[in-house]
């Protein structure tokens, strides 16, 4: 805990110096502790300068998911305000969840390096390699009905839209209802899952898990996803940096949380002209086959509206039917 610590007090103070009298002072520790510290931070790649009567100072970091990396830009957030920062997990959502009925606070956020058992929507998979994207799940306990928070999958996916703009000057589009593009590939996906009380019926948490491709390469997807996958050190031709994209979005996702659910109509809009979905011809598949479609519009609880080939218009949503465009992947 109080290479964490330290860690974050070196982060907050990047590229200055910062004595380990202060250190010691801050964080009740004696300095030759921080210094036991500083040689630990060392020896995991972290190059920190020193000298006398100047202290330490933070020159480069290996890119890690940690709580001393992401705790002090994050600092008076209710997202964050907790960070569970694991090395290898079967899935953050499962994680999440299993903390959630353990009594976890709201505001919790599980990443870890690699994912064994990451999941997306229906079922499917979703390929978590070791230090190459982000996989974060969010806890959050909103006093709503669960029809209330049906639609905050697609609040957050604008707030991954928000974080990855703010990140790295680049604005991805959601195809609806929670696959994040970049460039007509899928970069982002989101799932949320929810507990109920079991005698009120109302939510006991919700819980949003959000997987980025960051530093990923060609060969690093598997060959069924390869054609219609992408990350962002792809399409911008330079790594990320993973902590910093997760402070981003994690910024962008207090801010929705904080809006929600007031604020929908603003958060409809801005979903709406991030949806790729929107004016393009669709496929909407369901177990009894699929059926030809042209997508119109997103309505207030953030389902889709579709005109069908007869004229008629029908209203389609999430947990229903999947969407694939007849186009390309989106």
């Amino acid at each position: 805990m109080n290479r964490e610590k330290v860690l974050s007090l070196l982060r907050e103070r990047q590229g200055e110096y910062l004595s380990g009298e202060a250190m010691s002072r801050t964080l009740g520790i004696s300095r030759a502790a921080v210094w036991k510290v500083v040689e630990g931070l060392r020896r995991e790649g972290y190059t920190i300068s020193s000298g006398p009567n100047r202290g330490y100072r933070l020159e480069r970091a290996p890119d890690r998911l940690r709580e001393g990396e992401l705790a002090a830009p994050l600092a008076g957030l209710l997202v964050g305000r907790q960070l569970e920062c694991l090395d290898t997990i079967d899935s953050t959502n499962t994680e999440c969840k299993r903390r959630a009925m353990s009594g976890a606070q709201e505001g919790l956020v599980v990443t870890a390096e690699e994912q064994t058992g990451g999941r997306g929507r229906r079922g499917r998979s979703f390929q978590s390699p070791r230090g190459c994207g982000l996989y974060l799940s969010a806890l959050l306990r909103p006093r709503l009905e669960p029809d209330q928070v049906a639609g905050f999958t697609a609040w957050t996916a604008v707030a991954v839209c928000d974080g990855i703009e703010s990140c790295c000057g680049v604005r991805p589009a959601v195809k609806w209802t929670n696959d994040i593009i970049l460039n007509g590939k899928k970069l982002a996906g989101i799932l949320t899952e929810l507990g109920l009380e079991g005698e009120s019926n109302a939510v006991d948490y919700l819980v949003t898990g959000i997987g980025v491709n960051v530093n990923q390469r060609p060969e690093d997807f598997q060959e069924e996803v390869g054609s219609m996958a992408t990350s962002l050190a792809m399409e911008l031709g330079r790594p990320v940096r993973r902590s910093e994209l997760a402070v981003h979005i994690l910024r962008a996702l207090d801010r929705a949380y904080a809006a929600f659910p007031a604020g929908q109509a603003a958060y409809l809009e801005r979903y709406s002209r991030d949806c790729i979905t929107l004016g393009k011809q669709v496929q909407l598949i369901t177990p009894a086959g699929r059926r030809e479609a042209f997508a119109l519009a997103v309505d207030q609880s953030f389902n889709l509206v579709v005109r069908l080939p007869d004229g008629s218009r029908e209203t389609v949503r999430a947990g229903e039917v999947s969407v694939r465009g007849l186009y390309g992947y989106v």
